[in-house]
């Protein structure tokens, strides 16, 4: 397909409330008055962005991956955000892709927040992930990941960056200069997710959801409302421009440690 149809979704969680989260977002999409291919929704979105991994982990069969592959069924779109799993007796901050049909994709957070210690409660992932939908090729990334663009940079391997998000409001310039960053300097569109509201420690967050084109424009922003949006992207546009604008050539080779 030559246009995926993304649609971001902000909202102010629930702390700490699986149920009540799963049931707010249940009403978001299902009040979506028009078909769409993908649907994103904010970093821990069942949870808030919390350190009590051993209390809220879910497992890979557990209701939040459930209530996801019922969602994506019923809306017959794919749907995206990042949740807390316990696996083998360690604990992730994991980005599931889930499809209509069930099947999924997953990426563990790469890059964890030390200002929260989120190194001491949960394990950093490894592997750089890039899956395929509905003919674009997407790289996931979950919240600090933004602020390392070697990670994400592209190697002429994906179309469109996602980033999920619990991003604070004093920090939100950052969030909004380095998403354009990431577009302009990858050739990519980028999709941002982050949430509102206030969470259980007290820190406030400012929205700042956004679609952003392979120019670093901002096709549509949610700034700072509870709401849902949705915009085509169009594929056959971006490969004109890099084919226009063969930036990529010219850069640097960079080798993870």
């Amino acid at each position: 397909m030559s246009t995926l149809n993304v649609t971001i979704v902000q909202a102010d969680l629930h702390w700490h409330d699986p149920a009540a989260n799963r049931a707010l977002f249940e009403a978001q999409i299902d009040a979506l008055r028009q078909p769409t291919d993908l649907i994103v929704l904010p970093e821990m979105f069942a949870t808030g962005f919390t350190m009590d991994a051993v209390t809220y982990a879910e497992s890979m069969d557990g209701a939040s991956m459930r209530w996801l592959a019922t969602m994506a069924a019923r809306s017959r779109s794919a749907i995206c955000g990042s949740l807390i799993i316990k696996e083998r007796d360690r604990y992730y901050n994991r980005f599931v892709y889930m499809q209509a049909d069930g099947a999924f994709t997953c990426y563990d957070k790469r890059h964890l927040f030390r200002l929260a210690d989120e190194q001491q409660h949960y394990t950093a992932g490894s592997d750089r992930v890039v899956f395929e939908h509905n003919g674009f090729r997407i790289c996931p990334m979950v919240c600090y990941d933004l602020r390392f663009p070697v990670w994400s940079r592209s190697k002429g391997d994906y179309d469109l960056l996602i980033y999920v998000a619990n991003w604070p409001s004093r920090r939100h310039h950052a969030w909004t200069t380095l998403l354009m960053a990431r577009a302009i300097e990858n050739q990519c569109y980028v999709v941002g997710v982050n949430r509102t509201g206030t969470d259980g420690n007290d820190l406030p967050y400012s929205g700042g959801s956004a679609i952003i084109d392979y120019l670093g424009h901002e096709i549509v922003t949610l700034q700072d409302r509870i709401a849902c949006a949705s915009a085509d992207i169009d594929l056959a546009g971006l490969a004109r421009f890099r084919e226009r604008f063969p930036f990529h050539v010219d850069a640097d080779s960079f080798e993870l440690g």
